[in-house]
């Protein structure tokens, strides 16, 4: 018996961040909208303990020890029901790995999906949502999918409706960018500046719930890309060619490095991808849908 859960990939539409907080985090009015881009979880009894393996496009980045969050799903599922975390997850990987659209985030809301229901440990939502805030600030929201304004560290939740279709493409960089490095730097280029309470704005809210790109591009918003280009100088170009091919706005997915794009349709969207293919300025493009579906149960 194996259980498999499809789980999708994150786009920040808004990105406000407060001030570091004296436990080191920053308070943040995080937006996020979940795009068709999926990783797959499989839960598979075993006698020998717990075991990771992956596979899919840059599975070699991907740890395979208790520091993977899909292991660390399943020890906290485990720990909470009282069973030993004998399970052989086995992640598809197809999010980019390490590009600010929480990949890593995604594989522990699958796992700890995937660990409920072959355990049959029965767990609520409310359960499940709180193991996700333990494990990291983007790992309800993969849970959740569909849109959510995430406050505190971006775990507390409120769902938001969606009224269409957001057509995007992505840019993958050729290297990685560290969250905490881009933290850091968001911290120093802010030394000495009053940082403003971040609060959800409702222009981005509306966009959303009337479907209308056009008002969404306006409004978008990332306070880490500054820190994010000033880490990463040669992304200003990538975003440069994408809105010279049309793009309704451009900018950097949460910490990055990966790049969005939000197009008007898919068509746009596919000719907006051909071109940064051919730009040079990133190693692989990718084009998706939003809102999707969150952490589900395939079988």
């Amino acid at each position: 018996m194996s259980v498999t859960v499809r789980v999708p990939a994150k786009v920040n539409v808004q990105l406000a961040v407060g001030a570091a907080r004296p436990d080191g985090f920053h308070d943040l009015a995080n937006v996020f909208l979940a795009v068709s881009l999926y990783d797959g979880i499989t839960a598979t009894p075993a006698a020998d303990g717990l075991r990771v393996t992956c596979e899919g496009p840059d599975a070699d980045q991907v740890p395979l020890d208790r520091t993977n969050l899909a292991a660390r799903a399943a020890e906290a599922l485990a720990a909470r029901y009282g069973r030993e975390p004998d399970v052989h997850l086995h992640i598809a990987k197809d999010i980019p790995v390490a590009g600010g659209m929480a990949g890593g985030s995604a594989d522990g809301a699958g796992a700890l999906l995937a660990c409920d229901a072959l355990w049959g440990t029965g767990a609520s939502r409310e359960e499940l949502l709180d193991i996700c805030a333990e494990l990291g600030s983007d790992v309800p929201f993969s849970l959740v999918g569909g849109a959510a304004l995430g406050t505190g560290r971006g775990e507390r939740l409120t769902e938001l409706e969606v009224g269409g279709d957001f057509h995007w493409v992505f840019a993958l960089a050729a290297r990685g960018l560290s969250t905490p490095a881009v933290y850091r730097e968001f911290d120093r280029l802010a030394e000495g500046r009053d940082i403003p309470e971040p609060v959800a704005d409702q222009a981005v809210l509306d966009a959303l719930a009337k479907g209308d790109a056009a008002a969404l591009a306006v409004a978008l918003t990332n306070d880490l890309q500054p820190a994010a280009l000033s880490l990463y100088p040669e992304l200003g170009d990538t975003l440069a060619a994408g809105r010279a091919a049309g793009a309704l706005a451009a900018l950097v997915s949460g910490s990055g490095p990966t790049t969005a794009f939000l197009a008007t349709d898919a068509k746009s969207a596919s000719d907006i991808a051909g071109v940064l293919r051919a730009s040079g300025t990133c190693r692989d493009v990718r084009t998706a849908v939003g809102a999707a579906s969150g952490a589900t149960v395939l079988d």
